[in-house]
């Protein structure tokens, strides 16, 4: 009976032990889709792997696969809507986290702040040119832009 409750226990201490080793920032190798879907870049694992495969994030400029290993110190570029985001990797965890934590994975440059400023600066003088209107437009309206474009 002794030695029923020593395996348990072995058993369950061992699995405690693994659990905290990998809750841990000093973890050793992470693929690049996880750390993604971990850094909160893209909603879903299968969503990150997508974006690794299709060449749309980048591993110190290159093209990577979704097995690929993040090392600390790395590049990463990430897009980010109309941007793209350039980070270097400062934590490595492999189970996604809170939004704050999640923050502190990564380090955006100060290269790619400037750039991202001044591409919503264009898109805001571009916005003004090309007024919208305030509403949609009526019926009489409507007709009115169909005899427009017909002419």
């Amino acid at each position: 009976m002794d030695s029923l409750t020593c395996q348990k226990s072995c058993v369950m201490s061992k699995s405690k032990n693994n659990s905290s080793q990998s809750s841990s920032s000093d973890i050793e190798s992470v693929r690049i889709d996880k750390w993604v879907w971990a850094a909160r870049f893209a909603k879903t694992r299968s969503l990150a792997k997508d974006l690794v495969q299709a060449g749309k994030i980048q591993y110190n400029g290159q093209r990577s696969k979704p097995s690929r290993v993040v090392e600390i110190g790395a590049t990463i570029k990430v897009p980010s809507g109309y941007d793209e985001k350039v980070v270097v990797v400062t934590k490595i965890y492999d189970k996604r986290q809170s939004a704050p934590i999640a923050q502190t994975m990564f380090e955006e440059t100060a290269a790619s702040i400037e750039q991202r400023e001044k591409n919503a600066q264009a898109r805001q003088l571009s916005a003004f040119h090309s007024p919208k209107p305030d509403s949609r437009p009526d019926k009489k309206q409507r007709r009115q832009l169909i005899q427009f474009k017909q002419k």
